[in-house]
């Protein structure tokens, strides 16, 4: 005899745009880190490096990582700690805040950004070669547009 499901009599679950974003936002994700771990970047098999994206590339404010990345301020704390250990940023005084620290990013993590950005291309000829290039292209402009 087969059990009930336990979700019974709870409202269906809608198959919204919102879905369709977040599966294609972590397809996107999961290519990008495999092609970084490919390229000799291990960091990206960790959740710290979900941080990178909100280091704005002449430096950030540690405070504002907080508040940019919706983490609490001891998991941004722990994941520079981790990132400044890789190498990856470095953390100096605020020149505007003599109590606060500026992350910015080490001479080996601009060169994870330059093989980032070489492996953000293989993907999007990827996602180009199976969507056509004008669909490719009309999905970029309409992403552009929602945002």
């Amino acid at each position: 005899m087969v059990k009930p499901l336990d979700d019974i009599g709870f409202p269906e679950l809608l198959d919204h745009i919102g879905i369709q974003l977040w599966r294609a936002a972590e397809l996107w994700k999961s290519e990008f880190d495999a092609g970084m771990i490919a390229s000799g970047h291990v960091v990206f098999a960790h959740a710290r490096s979900g941080l990178l994206a909100y280091i704005a590339r002449g430096g950030t404010r540690q405070a504002d990582l907080v508040a940019r990345s919706r983490l609490t301020k001891q998991a941004v704390q722990q994941f520079l700690d981790e990132l400044e250990a890789d190498g990856i940023v470095e953390r100096i005084r605020d020149p505007d805040d003599g109590r606060g620290r500026v992350v910015r990013f080490t001479p080996r993590g601009r060169q994870v950004l330059a093989d980032a950005n070489v492996v953000k291309q293989q993907i999007e000829e990827r996602f180009r070669r199976k969507l056509g290039t004008e669909r490719f292209r009309q999905l970029v402009e309409t992403l552009k547009d929602l945002v």
